[in-house]
């Protein structure tokens, strides 16, 4: 009898389970970097239900998360005023895995390596579950958003143009 395969979890999947959310997992295979419209699209899923997730940096020097729908962009502006910042600009590729624990295209809002202040887009709130990374490349989360803004300990603010 053949073996099953094991499921590989991710931080963010021990913490979901942890917190006893449910979620599911759906599986996906590219040969290099895609982004979210690409991956949404590979995976069948409506692209307005998927968000993907960015890690910024104020001017004070803190660092936060930006959950976002993967057809959309951040106004640094409104990303700015959410987290009382004078200033908010994207972090280098080079610096992702160093602070997040994930790579480029896996970076999950859940389970990184530190704890930073949050944001899901208020767009989030207009459907009972959404898709996001699950912790690494080739995993998408599907979950109830008050369960993720839970798990993330998020909070929603407008920061979307």
């Amino acid at each position: 009898m053949a073996k099953k395969e094991k499921e590989i979890k991710t931080n963010a999947m021990r913490i979901l389970d942890a917190l006893k959310i449910p979620y599911e997992v759906l599986q996906y295979t590219v040969d290099a970097f895609e982004d979210g419209v690409q991956i949404a699209d590979l995976e069948g899923v409506p692209r307005e239900e998927s968000f993907k997730t960015l890690v910024m940096r104020g001017k004070s020097g803190a660092y936060y998360t930006f959950v976002l729908p993967v057809e959309k962009e951040v106004d640094l502006k409104a990303a700015a005023r959410a987290a009382g910042e004078k200033s908010m600009e994207m972090i280098h590729v080079k610096d992702i895995t160093a602070l997040t624990g994930y790579v480029r295209g896996g970076v999950s809002p859940i389970g990184m390596k530190k704890e930073f202040r949050t944001f899901i887009a208020e767009e989030a709130k207009a459907y009972e579950k959404i898709y996001v990374s699950g912790g690494r490349i080739g995993s998408t989360l599907h979950l109830n958003t008050e369960d993720l803004l839970r798990a993330a300990k998020a909070e929603t603010a407008p920061f979307t143009v």
